[in-house]
């Protein structure tokens, strides 16, 4: 095991209520940037929460997010990446604290973990195809978008957010709204990487984030299933037919399987004309 995904591994077995957010995020960008200072990003956090209570930080815990939000999104200029959404460099925090851009569910773990350090404790929420960001106060919750802004939402806002994401009219329900783990929000980011590395046919790097949703989630069959596709693609072609064998006897009936089947037909006949 290489040692960035030793670290990653490390930081994820811990409880979940001890495993550190903001690190384990870096250590995801080990995976892009091995010699990564963890430490000095880290810092970024503090500084920037020391920033948004150096002034009119006094008052109520609704009065306090209010001032995180325009100090993050007004003072700092923390913004989404609409130009090039799917740049990798969105997913990787210490890129998002460098540029000031990125994602949803970045810009949402910068806003959570700001806001932990200043004891204001700001949940993650998992929309379907979006992320942000919800606060008590009192018997009042807060949503916030933080990919437009910080802007507020309501819930019905939330929808209309999402359908428009989607491409179609979603309905969303209460368990929508129910605030994300830390391995939820972790494993998110790297699906996102994963897609964001596909699209760009960069298997080397798509493998190294395969390998870290293994690690949070071994026995998840649809990522052996894409770490197969990988090594075919890389020409690991025995590789490749040891896990879709193994996923399929899995999922026999799963709905890809037969595309699986198929898969795996094509690879068992390139290797044969490899001997």
């Amino acid at each position: 095991m290489d040692p960035s995904l030793a670290e990653f591994a490390a930081e994820i077995r811990r409880p979940e209520p001890e495993i550190d957010l903001s690190r384990a995020a870096l250590l995801i960008a080990r995976a892009e940037y091995p010699d990564l200072d963890l430490r000095r990003y880290l810092l970024q956090l503090q500084e920037l929460a020391d920033g948004a209570s150096s002034e009119e930080w006094a008052g109520s815990p609704l009065k306090r997010l209010h001032r995180l939000r325009r100090f993050l999104f007004e003072e700092q200029r923390f913004r989404g990446n609409d130009a090039e959404y799917y740049d990798p460099q969105n997913s990787f925090l210490n890129d998002v604290l460098d540029r000031r851009l990125g994602i949803p569910i970045t810009l949402s773990l910068v806003f959570m973990e700001v806001g932990r350090r200043l004891a204001l404790p700001v949940e993650g929420i998992g929309l379907p195809g979006h992320f942000i960001v919800g606060f008590e106060a009192g018997e009042e919750r807060i949503l916030l978008d933080p990919f437009n802004g910080g802007a507020i939402l309501t819930p019905e806002g939330c929808q209309a957010v999402v359908s428009r994401v989607i491409g179609r009219p979603v309905t969303l329900e209460p368990g929508h709204f129910l605030p994300v783990t830390k391995r939820q929000l972790l494993s998110r980011m790297l699906t996102n990487l994963k897609a964001a590395y596909f699209k760009r046919e960069d298997w080397e790097k798509a493998l190294r984030i395969l390998d870290r949703l293994l690690v949070l989630d071994p026995d998840a069959p649809g990522e052996e299933r894409d770490r197969g596709l990988v090594f075919a693609k890389l020409g690991k072609f025995r590789a490749a037919i040891a896990l879709w064998e193994r996923y399929l006897r899995r999922e026999p009936e799963g709905p890809d399987a037969q595309s699986v089947r198929e898969n795996l037909r094509q690879v068992r006949h390139a290797l044969a004309a490899l001997n």
